[in-house]
């Protein structure tokens, strides 16, 4: 059992780093074209923007600390997510000293509607974790926090953030990240978020014209390019059946605890 389950964490990681070498621009483009520069509205846009470019008034008095907690991940452009996954979460947690942050990375997958016969027979179908590590670095404006994932380190840019009224509490937000390597943009991903599980067509309007902007559309904002996340009703019972009893059985859920703790301690 030990053997077995080395063997399967070693080849989830082989995986990880197979994207790391990617967007690291380590692994040639004949494997995968990570190359994203391309023509928005007949003008090539290469590289990156600055966070400057891109940030709003909204994040002037930006206060991290809010920031943390559950966050439901409502739409993405990213190449890395895999569009059939659903009920996607982000829980962010700052360090005791404030000086690094753990973002732990939820999905379940594949959605009901991508896999109407499959769905609850996945192994994941009650969900899987893959925890982003960071830091804050102290010469970066607030609103950057410097994000590791597959073995890579890259800006998270937060555009903006809306508010609660009356407390003041951080209520949604526009996350970007961009990663160039020679001048060509090889990576790009943007998250729609919010702190409640269901978002209005409206509200959904309102943070795509928020994010066009930002001059973000031309990196992959608009409704077009971007992925909705498929929801279950909230306080869904999780799924039992003998799919998932069979899963338990050959230790699959263990093997995803030793995968989620392999994956916290090297982020330590």
């Amino acid at each position: 059992m030990q053997i077995r389950n080395a063997v399967n964490i070693a080849a989830l990681a082989a995986f990880f780093a197979y994207i790391g070498a990617g967007l690291d621009g380590q692994a040639g483009l004949g494997d995968f074209n990570l190359a994203v520069d391309d023509s928005y509205k007949g003008q090539i846009v290469r590289g990156c923007p600055t966070y400057d470019e891109v940030r709003q008034e909204t994040m002037d008095d930006f206060d991290i600390n809010k920031y943390q907690g559950k966050w439901y991940e409502h739409k993405f452009h990213d190449w890395t997510q895999f569009k059939e996954v659903y009920d996607t979460t982000l829980s962010i947690k700052l360090t005791e000293d404030g000086k690094g942050w753990v973002d732990d990375f939820a999905v379940k997958g594949p959605a009901p509607d991508a896999a109407p016969l499959s769905w609850d027979k996945s192994p994941v179908a009650n969900g899987a974790h893959y925890f982003l590590f960071g830091r804050v670095d102290e010469n970066d404006p607030p609103g950057i926090l410097r994000e590791s994932g597959f073995g890579v380190e890259f800006p998270n840019y937060i555009v903006d953030v809306q508010k609660d009224p009356e407390t003041g509490e951080y209520t949604e937000a526009i996350q970007f990240q961009c990663l160039e390597r020679g001048g060509v943009r090889v990576f790009e991903g943007i998250n729609f978020m919010s702190r409640k599980p269901e978002m209005s067509e409206e509200e959904m309007n309102a943070m795509h014209a928020r994010a066009e902007k930002a001059g973000m559309y031309p990196y992959g904002a608009s409704p077009e390019q971007m992925h909705q996340v498929a929801r279950r009703p909230e306080g869904a019972p999780e799924i039992d059946n003998a799919w998932q009893a069979m899963w338990r059985a050959i230790g699959f859920d263990k093997l995803l605890e030793l995968l989620t703790e392999s994956i916290e301690d090297g982020g330590r």
